[in-house]
């Protein structure tokens, strides 16, 4: 298993280690930072979910640099998001933060996608990331971010930034998910 592999299984094995942070009773207290009051326990979430998901970007630029591109990283990387941006939508529902349709709405694209890409990859299609699932993946990121920190920073200029961030990742999540599969519906006419 080369490099980047070990940082995206890395990025997987961090998921349990958040998921306890932030649903474990621990009582560490409270903690005010930059406009936000929130636990201790969400600001190391918070900081645990961040470092996992900048990792997406170090061992995908690892990978092209060093041309150490795999079937199995193509595999691996796109399941770490899922499941990285999946528990923390669970998360951010269980906490009363989020509504449970949008994390409906985003979880189901990523399960529709991953479909999808079974489907090509029978017919002998690698489906790339595009794009517009980068700018999906990132607005996810920050969406899930503002959440944990409570809204940091923008708690002090009265702005729902949280909420808008989200609003931002639902719209690229649904524009995302109709264009994979507007570029792709050819694999559905040919199907018998």
């Amino acid at each position: 298993m080369n490099i980047p592999n070990k940082i995206t299984v890395s990025r997987i094995f961090l998921i349990p280690l958040f998921l306890v942070i932030m649903l474990v009773p621990f009582n560490w207290g409270t903690m005010h930072l930059l406009g936000a009051t929130m636990p201790v326990t969400h600001f190391i979430g918070a900081l645990i979910f961040i470092f996992a998901a900048s990792t997406d970007w170090v061992d995908g630029y690892y990978a092209r640099k060093y041309n150490l591109v795999t079937n199995l990283g193509k595999f691996l990387d796109p399941l770490a998001d899922k499941l990285l941006v999946s528990a923390a939508l669970i998360v951010l529902v269980e906490l009363g933060y989020i509504p449970s349709w949008v994390a409906i709405i985003i979880i189901s694209r990523e399960f529709a996608i991953t479909g999808l890409r079974l489907v090509l990859a029978d017919q002998g299609e690698v489906v790339a990331a595009k794009m517009l699932g980068k700018i999906k993946m990132w607005a996810q990121i920050v969406a899930i971010s503002a959440f944990l920190l409570h809204n940091i920073i923008f708690e002090l200029l009265s702005i729902p930034f949280a909420d808008i961030a989200l609003w931002v990742a639902l719209i690229f999540t649904i524009w995302s998910g109709w264009d994979y599969f507007d570029k792709n519906k050819a694999v559905f006419k040919n199907s018998k």
